[in-house]
């Protein structure tokens, strides 16, 4: 499709057959498909190709996939990229790892090549959407107590000193921090943070909750039971 041949997607996995596999179904939907066998050679690729979505795989040798995605979060040029974990192993746990490490969706395998496209192509639509709402912002620097989140250089300084935050959590915050006070649904969270078309586990908000708590104090997003969340002074 004419669309998706400006979309680049990344595969890191070191099986050679899901590899050629799926680099074959993306190619016929008209994707740029770079492969990686390996997390080292995977994160050298990204910062040459700077993919708009990377497909990595748990279980590698030399550096597995949760390793690997915190090293591709710590790269300024692929802050607008998307990480997709694909990969055999379904325990909640796992899940839950792949997120605190930075990764914005978890999809296990097998999995059929039309779902796993239509979930890519959902992913990429609803970080444009996000994209091009943040562009018409009219203020990009949100300042609150002792609070300043920048949307337009991805940063976040809390007391002086910058906190590093994956995507998720940075988007989450800047929904929270924007309006004080205002209580904001889980279901409403889910569609403005990873959209409807995207489907993620019920505890996905809560970890996301969690690690935000951890890095700029419990006292700030507060639970509002039965309803959802809100920021406080």
């Amino acid at each position: 499709m004419e669309e998706n041949k400006k979309n680049k997607i990344l595969i890191v996995d070191d099986e050679l057959d899901i590899l050629e596999f799926i680099s074959y179904n993306l190619r016929n939907e008209g994707f740029v498909v770079n492969v990686a066998n390996n997390g080292i050679e995977g994160i050298s690729k990204a910062k040459n190709s700077i993919p708009d979505l990377v497909l990595l795989d748990v279980m590698m040798p030399r550096m597995d996939g949760m390793e690997t995605c915190e090293e591709l979060r710590k790269i300024r040029e692929l802050d607008n990229t998307i990480i997709v974990f694909l990969t055999a192993r379904g325990e909640d746990y796992s899940q839950i790892a792949g997120f605190d490490a930075g990764g914005d969706d978890y999809i296990v395998k097998p999995i059929k090549p039309k779902v796993l496209i239509s979930r890519i192509k959902a992913l990429i639509r609803r970080r444009d959407r996000a994209n091009n709402s943040a562009e018409k912002q009219e203020s990009m620097i949100i300042e609150q107590d002792d609070i300043i989140l920048d949307r337009e250089k991805y940063i976040v300084i809390k007391k002086g000193k910058k906190l590093s935050l994956p995507k998720k959590e940075f988007e989450l915050l800047a929904l929270l921090i924007s309006s004080p006070e205002r209580v904001f649904s889980r279901n409403e969270i889910f569609s403005k943070i990873w959209g409807d078309d995207v489907i993620v586990g019920d505890r996905t908000i809560d970890v996301h909750i969690r690690k935000l708590r951890e890095k700029i104090g419990e006292k700030h997003i507060q639970t509002v039971k039965g309803v959802g969340y809100k920021y406080v002074s």
